[in-house]
């Protein structure tokens, strides 16, 4: 029981800190979404090279680095999670924090729907009901922006094919993070050369605490991931899956709050059809794992 509360503690950490995401990127202008990107990228790399040796998973991450499958992998999660980051940092800094809270309310839906289109995966009635609002609700609010939400959609799809080579991939999270990143850690040194190099860089140019901002990036990102891990080898999946939604709701709440972003009857509507998708979809996963439950127990019990 003190696991499982340790565990709970550990997940609502985490998501809170991911909810609090678009206090902190602001803090990081007047450096571009570029910019911000490659400094989270290459501060992450060496976050997490230090996370593998005092953690000792030296040994596990050169085990993943001999299977090509898992290599080709975790390259493709690389290449998603910096879209999915670039995507993030650029709707933060552009005011756009209630649309990226959009893509994570939808991205389990986005998950299912992929798992049908690439894993050729079967789905209830009723899930088929929540996709069907999903899809709904997307069309609402393409109307009421006058245009589709595509940073919603691009953090939805790109962390959802995210998850899925990482689901594939099958290694520990601290590892392939820590490959990802430094994978993608020359290009971001790169970019930030050619930055400095044209003058355009804001590194050093507004003060020691800018510096210290931009540095944070790396241990902004890797508490959260840490406190994931703690939560998930300590709860159930369907905890962690309700979970989730923690995120997405407190940069909502930010969104129309403390930032002050527009809400207008339209997109109201629209964000009510997904909480309408979700619900259904998150009660039939419920169901059906009681379902579940209960047959496990009478087979044992015969």
């Amino acid at each position: 029981m003190a696991e499982s509360r340790r565990g709970l503690l550990f997940g609502i950490a985490a998501y809170g800190l991911w909810g609090a995401f678009p206090l902190y990127f602001p803090l990081l202008q007047p450096s571009g979404p570029i910019e911000i990107l490659a400094h989270r990228i290459f501060w992450s790399a060496l976050a997490m090279a230090l996370l593998v040796l005092l953690l000792r998973r030296r040994g596990a991450l050169r085990d993943l680095l001999r299977d090509r499958r898992t290599t080709l992998l975790l390259l493709l999660a690389a290449a998603t999670i910096t879209a999915n980051w670039g995507t993030y940092i650029y709707g933060v800094n552009s005011e756009r924090v209630v649309e990226t809270s959009l893509g994570y309310f939808i991205n389990p839906l986005v998950t299912v729907l992929m798992g049908v289109v690439i894993l050729g995966e079967r789905l209830r009635p009723v899930q088929w009901a929540a996709l069907g609002v999903g899809f709904v609700a997307v069309a609402v609010l393409t109307w009421d922006y006058g245009r589709p939400p595509w940073v919603a959609l691009v953090l939805a799809f790109s962390f959802g094919t995210y998850g899925l080579a990482k689901k594939t991939a099958s290694v520990g999270a601290v590892e392939s993070l820590a490959f990802e990143t430094a994978v993608i850690a020359p290009f971001a040194v790169a970019f930030l050369f050619w930055l400095g190099a044209s003058g355009e860089a804001h590194f050093a140019s507004e003060g020691a605490g800018h510096v210290l901002l931009l540095m944070s990036s790396g241990v902004v990102t890797a508490i959260p991931l840490l406190l994931f891990g703690g939560a998930a080898t300590r709860l159930s999946m369907t905890s962690l899956g309700l979970l989730q939604y923690l995120a997405p709701v407190l940069q909502f709440a930010l969104g129309i709050t403390v930032l002050g972003e527009d809400m207008p009857p339209g997109r109201w509507i629209g964000f009510a059809l997904v909480w309408l998708a979700l619900t259904v979809f998150t009660w039939d996963a419920l169901r059906e794992r009681r379902r579940q439950f209960v047959l496990v127990s009478e087979s044992a019990a015969v």
